[in-house]
């Protein structure tokens, strides 16, 4: 912690008692001890979440590359902080008290890790790095802790109250993130013990059952009454209607719109706009799609507090208000398109609980739409200032250039009351994800209860993902900027994002702009490039496969080894339909084989030669012209092969089409 951090909360500390600690309790009381029971509660009482923990200071450990390069974990050179003498490896040394709120990685590894906490000689438990994540060994066990993305994540709270380090005891490490929150030195923190005590058990256990079920107001109305309200509306292209104008003060505690299928399409052209007590600005304003975390323009994200469940979008994110709340939708009119009216179901649950401002922000989010990012500049995520809390984002990524995902090599960057706090190592990761583009890692659409991936698809160059806070979420006190990188270094990956990000403040951040067609409909790219890792094979007869990472492609690699009569099917079903000039990425050489292109039992190309005297790289030879549609979903490799020409080498299928 900055010593000038310190000097600030003892200042604090003398001139402003009402507001230390202050919490739901009397002015002048001493707060209970915070210990892990306290901790796994926000991860229950969703009531808290608009609640400032003021006085707070958030910020996160990584192995980003310093000098800004893209060497965030792949040498381990930033991996740790200090070496030891036997060679053992300091990832994280803090004095508290604090909490460690998430640690991620991707490369977890069977060695050991000591996690020296408030005594530094003898550690309070040691675990395989592995087994943070691995849920066979209790407290860090799902849902809490996990991996189904690539990325290994625990959100087990480890609470410290003078001082935590971790040691790591192998010899090398590769990338990690762990994210802490300290308190004033004047809170009494409970020193974390993984012997858990019955209240801490029976805490989890309910969190585990409350997460595992579909998302409903049951699970996020609390205790207090709650009042239902529904309306059905037909809204014409070119209107707006109010869905709900509530003039009193108390809170939404959830709403629903459906169908969900209303608001899909390509053009993304109704709209939500929420307003509280009048302001001058609405505190949510943005194409109801994008709000609920559609992945360009289809359902997509289901999360544990927002997204899509069946035919209904849901959101359970607490909205406390003074005086007033009007939701909105707005049908925008596009010139020259015939457009349908729709018909839209809603219903809202309203409880009629006060919000107290010094302890409580506003629910606000803020839409940012780049149809081309600049070079050089990275995409801006939030800035706002005043007093608040951040709690999450969705961001779509489109790739303007065809190929591999490289735009999403980018950091996150969060700067805090004006200080860097949090840097991190990728964009998937930030996500809880790891290694885009590789099996049953970051390579489709995949809902986790906080995070998750939007999608991924390498013909579309495109993908996005969401992650939110609870027990993390990310206090400031003055200013919270919020940006992340399109590309490895120097923000020069050409892209267009797409992002909502969610908060508590007691104002509105930077105003954004209305949406408009011009940043709201979803892109579709004229080329489409297909990597062989993650596209769907079919394979006939007797073929043998190796993977490699052979040539510079950003892809693997696939050498196939045939014999005569061996057929290859790929799929082509994410292409939409249209006329197409089939293009291949190959190695011609002494042992390749002579193929044609064929769709089901036609024949669409020339046979290749593919045999030449040296190993050579074709990145791109046009091979035929096809059409692709419904009854025309994939193409076929045939061979000629022999004992002696055996070898079908490919980096890539692209398909550019016609016309354009």
């Amino acid at each position: 912690m900055p010593d000038s951090y310190r000097f600030q909360s003892i200042l604090k500390s003398i001139l402003l008692p009402s507001l230390i600690l202050f919490g739901p309790r009397s002015v002048g009381q001493v707060p209970e001890s915070l210990g892990l029971a306290g901790l796994l509660k926000d991860f229950l009482e969703f009531h808290r979440l608009p609640s400032y923990q003021p006085d707070t200071y958030c910020a996160q450990v990584s192995s980003y590359d310093t000098t800004g390069g893209n060497d965030d974990g792949f040498s381990g050179k930033y991996s740790y902080l200090r070496r030891n003498p036997d060679s053992s490896l300091v990832l994280f040394d803090l004095k508290g008290p604090g909490v460690i709120q998430r640690i991620w990685t991707p490369t977890p590894s069977d060695d050991s890790l000591d996690f020296f906490i408030d005594d530094t000689l003898r550690p309070a438990f040691t675990t395989r790095y592995r087994d943070l994540f691995s849920g066979e060994v209790y407290p860090f066990v799902a849902p809490l802790c996990g991996n189904q993305l690539g990325g290994f994540y625990s959100y087990l709270p480890i609470p410290f109250s003078k001082h935590c380090r971790i040691v790591y005891k192998g010899k090398r490490t590769q990338f990690h993130q762990i994210q802490y929150r300290l308190y004033p030195e004047s809170r009494t923190i409970k020193s974390f013990d993984p012997r858990l005590n019955p209240e801490e058990k029976k805490i989890l256990d309910q969190l585990e059952k409350a997460w595992s079920a579909d998302p409903t107001i049951a699970l996020f109305s609390g205790n207090h009454p709650v009042t239902t309200y529904q309306k059905a509306v037909s809204l014409q292209p070119g209107g707006q209607t109010t869905l709900f104008d509530l003039a009193r003060g108390g809170r939404i505690a959830g709403f629903e719109l459906s169908p969900s299928s209303a608001f899909e399409g390509l053009h993304k052209d109704l709209d939500i706009r929420i307003t509280w007590d009048g302001e001058n600005r609405p505190a949510v304003y943005c194409p109801v799609a994008d709000f609920f975390g559609f992945a360009f323009g289809r359902v997509s994200m289901k999360s544990l507090l927002l997204g899509s469940s069946g035919d209904k979008n849901y959101c359970f994110f607490p909205m406390p208000f003074d005086r007033s709340a009007r939701i909105e939708l707005i049908y925008r009119r596009r010139p020259g398109i015939v457009q349908q009216p729709v018909r839209i179901e809603s219903t809202l649950w309203f409880q009629p609980v006060e919000r107290n401002p010094a302890l409580e922000g506003k629910f606000y989010s803020y839409y940012s739409s780049n149809t081309g990012l600049p070079e050089g500049r990275p995409h801006h995520l939030l800035e706002v200032y005043g007093k608040g809390h951040f709690i999450g984002t969705t961001l779509q990524c489109q790739g303007l250039r065809p190929g591999m995902t490289l735009f999403f090599e980018g950091d996150d960057v969060c700067r805090i009351d004006g200080e860097t706090r949090i840097h991190g190592t990728g964009s998937e990761d930030y996500f809880n994800g790891g290694w885009y583009a590789l099996l049953d890692r970051w390579d489709g659409t995949y809902s986790l209860p906080l995070s998750g991936s939007l999608d991924y698809s390498l013909p579309y160059c495109r993908t996005g993902g969401y992650r939110f806070f609870l027990a993390d979420k990310i206090s400031y006190e003055t200013s919270f900027h919020h940006t992340i990188e399109h590309g490895p270094v120097q923000n020069n990956i050409p892209a267009a994002y797409t992002s909502v990000t969610y908060y508590y403040s007691d104002q509105a951040g930077i105003p954004q702009p209305a949406p408009e067609a011009g940043s709201t409909r979803v892109h579709r790219p004229d080329t489409f490039v297909l990597y062989p890792q993650i596209a769907s094979f079919s394979l006939d007869g007797d073929i043998r496969l190796k993977t490699s990472w052979s040539y510079p492609t950003g892809g693997l690699t696939y050498s196939f080894e045939i014999k005569p009569g061996s057929v290859i099917r790929m799929s082509l079903a994410e292409i939409p339909e249209g006329e197409y000039s089939l293009d291949l990425d190959f190695i011609t050489g002494p042992g390749a084989c002579d193929f044609s292109i064929w769709q089901r039992q036609s024949r669409k190309s020339d046979w290749v030669q593919a045999g030449s005297v040296e190993t050579k790289r074709i990145e791109q030879q046009e091979i035929t012209q096809l059409r692709v549609d419904r009854l025309h979903q994939t193409i076929s490799f045939h061979f000629k092969a022999s004992d002696t020409k055996n070898q079908f080498i490919l980096n890539r299928v692209v398909l550019r089409k016609r016309g354009k």
